[in-house]
């Protein structure tokens, strides 16, 4: 692979319904696209996850750009890509910035995939021809309106309904939904609303014949979440902690929790997937791919990671029409009985929508590979 170019486009868009969460609410989706152009005339693209603001990790928007302009699109450049893991190899020794690795790394695959002439699904080792869809409901004005969506989405098929939860929207809310809806797949998100002083409360999860309890304690925590797995039932599922293999080896050592959430942003790219999907494989630890209100580049990626043999549990990989008036692919993603369809086409198998993309585009800016 040849790098002709790398073009950046700052993009915003709109969700269909604001998103709330125990750390915020979220109305427009802010991401830059990737578009990595070879001299074989082929592009590749990805996207960034990052918020606005820091309300999920460090990371944002605007760092996201500065890394990917002034330091990993010019050290890119100067490497010699024989394979998209080089990628990974060639930042190894720049720490964090997960998110905008993670671009990069995510545009070269799909390029890879298409001058190979094989979909992005196979040049990672995809072995599904569907996938089942899970869905994710934020924290609502009423607890009636939080029952309406769910029987809503149960409605549409989907596979797991998940709810966020934070302290006052918890024990009550789960209740509520279980008295409603007694048998439906159901996990509580917490993003990282308690503490370890929360055990004795947090107890009561056991109650509710949960899936999962996603990522109850701190952000950066792997210890005190051993702790807690020791006193609940319920599986602790791990999300926001878990950015390196080295993470998930330490997790698995210590019982921090039973169920790895990946997001291919938070881990660095599609390379240090695969290293954690592995690993997980390995050690029988189910796996499930979580989502950041990406569009549709993002999506496809998360399509073809979820093909993976051990991404066991229903995703948040919704079809576009759960967020967007209209996604910036053709055709959208859908949705039928609670599945998504793995495509077969060439890298992501989605076409960019150049007339959508430039219309949302705030700005943009291209590097050229000069050598």
């Amino acid at each position: 692979m040849e790098i002709k170019s790398i073009i950046l486009r700052y993009m915003r868009m709109r969700l269909l319904h604001p998103f709330k969460t125990s750390v915020g609410t979220i109305t427009d989706k802010d991401f830059i696209l990737v578009e990595v152009k070879s001299k074989s005339g082929l592009s590749g693209w990805a996207e960034t996850v990052s918020d606005a603001i820091p309300i999920y990790h460090e990371e944002t928007v605007k760092t996201n750009w500065h890394m990917l302009k002034d330091i990993l699109i010019p050290k890119l450049m100067k490497t010699e890509l024989k394979h998209p893991d080089d990628v990974s190899k060639a930042f190894k020794d720049l720490r964090g910035n997960y998110n905008a690795k993670a671009a990069l790394d995510g545009a070269i695959w799909d390029l890879y995939a298409k001058e190979n002439g094989i979909s992005l699904t196979k040049a990672i080792g995809g072995i599904k021809d569907k996938i089942e869809v899970g869905v994710s409901v934020g924290i609502q004005k009423s607890e009636q309106e939080l029952l309406q969506k769910i029987e809503g989405f149960v409605t549409k098929g989907y596979k797991r309904i998940k709810v966020k939860i934070k302290p006052g929207w918890d024990m009550n809310i789960l209740k509520a939904i279980r008295k409603e809806f007694p048998e439906i797949p159901l996990m509580a998100d917490a993003n990282c609303a308690y503490t370890i002083h929360d055990i004795p409360y947090l107890k009561q999860l056991d109650e509710f014949n949960l899936m999962m309890v996603e990522q109850p304690l701190s952000y950066d925590d792997l210890i005190d979440h051993a702790r807690l797995q020791k006193e609940l039932n319920t599986p602790i599922c791990l999300d926001e902690c878990i950015h390196t293999v080295e993470d998930v080896r330490k997790a698995i050592e210590i019982g921090s929790g039973k169920i790895i959430n990946l997001k291919i942003g938070r881990v660095g790219g599609i390379t240090e997937s695969l290293k954690i999907h592995k690993l997980c494989e390995e050690n029988k630890i189910p796996m499930w791919c979580g989502g950041m209100l990406e569009a549709g580049i993002g999506r496809a990626h998360n399509i073809a990671i979820t093909s993976l043999a051990n991404f066991t549990l229903p995703g948040d990989t919704a079809p576009s029409s759960h967020y967007w008036k209209e996604d910036i692919i053709t055709p959208e993603v859908t949705m039928k009985d609670g599945y998504i369809e793995v495509p077969t086409g060439l890298g992501i198998g989605f076409e960019p929508n150049m007339e959508k993309i430039e219309d949302l585009m705030l700005y943009s800016e291209t590097f050229h590979n000069y050598e």
